[in-house]
């Protein structure tokens, strides 16, 4: 007999979803027949990732200690919010159906010439470094990755965005063949696909990292393969895997949590343990693998690398 017996630093998913989006008997029934078919087939990567000769990256010194231990790799694989792939965080197996190559990324909008680029002629353009951030959700638990990417802003540089880009908006993939999260009649009431967005001064900022690999080798395709954003003074649904297409805008993105349940899944979304969720306290935190609580940062300790972002703005606005 298979006994399960749950880890104490999992969070019960009543304190996940929205009230509003919670499924209906007649739909998680049928999520979780697709959910069970999809496990089954136990599907695998087409091809090696042709990215793997470009790990591990050099450590950048910045950012080499987040002044906690690194999560342990199994840990981060194996639980991860991913609906793409269902609501459960064990997703890791189901994630292995989407292909990760070939995989293109669109960028168009505000720019000096819209293009599309496949993935590894983008990283052509770009060197790769490790950077060791911390990485806080909005459901109260948390880790430390060392990831391996390139600063946004190299991104920005390389779009030539013109005056007209006050935005960034990041989409993720569309692919209900493989996503059972995306088949239709399952989870209908989402927005698919998924959608955030940040602002110019944000996306220029030293911060925000375009995520490609973690622990010294190419990113798990639970953890956003082959390309995600990693925001780390945010909650971690800023933070988009699984990315397509980056588009510079003059109008807000209006991100998909945001569409869900704008009360409490704002765009700003920095972490503020004195700004609650309106279901639970962000005061504290559950770091991930250990059980063990600790105080919550203001943004999630990154405060001076982001101090000048938010000058002159209305504070409570900043953390929802």
């Amino acid at each position: 007999m298979l006994i399960k017996r749950k880890r104490g630093w999992e969070i019960p998913e009543a304190r996940v979803t929205p009230e509003h989006v919670f499924f209906n008997r007649r739909q998680f029934m049928a999520a979780s027949a697709g959910a069970v078919a999809l496990a089954a087939v136990k599907p695998a990567r087409a091809e090696a990732d042709p990215s793997a000769g470009l790990y591990p990256a050099r450590l950048n010194p910045a950012f080499g200690n987040a002044g906690r231990p690194v999560t342990g790799e199994a840990d981060n694989v194996n639980y991860n919010n991913y609906y793409e792939f269902g609501t459960s965080k064990q997703i890791a197996e189901a994630a292995r159906a989407l292909p990760i190559r070939p995989w293109l990324i669109v960028i168009d909008g505000e720019v000096e010439k819209p293009t599309t680029i496949a993935i590894d002629d983008l990283f052509k353009q770009v060197t790769f470094e490790e950077r060791i951030y911390r990485h806080r959700c909005v459901e109260a638990w948390s880790m430390v990755a060392p990831w391996t990417g390139f600063p946004l802003k190299r991104l920005v540089e390389i779009a030539r965005p013109n005056s007209n880009a006050r935005y960034l908006r990041f989409e993720t993939f569309n692919r209900p063949d493989v996503a059972v999260g995306q088949k239709d009649g399952l989870f209908t009431s989402f927005p698919w696909p998924y959608i955030e967005g940040v602002t110019m001064a944000e996306a220029m900022n030293e911060l925000p990292l375009m995520v490609t690999g973690a622990y010294g080798k190419p990113l798990p395709n639970s953890m956003g393969a082959p390309l995600r954003l990693h925001l780390p003074w945010k909650y971690g649904f800023k933070s988009i895997k699984g990315i397509v297409k980056v588009s510079f805008v003059a109008e807000r993105p209006v991100s998909f949590w945001e569409q869900l349940g704008p009360r409490e899944y704002g765009f700003w979304a920095n972490v503020n343990p004195e700004v609650a969720h309106p279901r639970w306290s962000q005061a504290s935190e559950e770091v991930l693998g250990t059980g063990e609580r600790i105080p919550t940062q203001l943004f999630n300790g990154y405060g001076a690398e982001v101090a000048d972002l938010y000058k002159g703005m209305e504070s409570e606005k900043l953390y929802m």
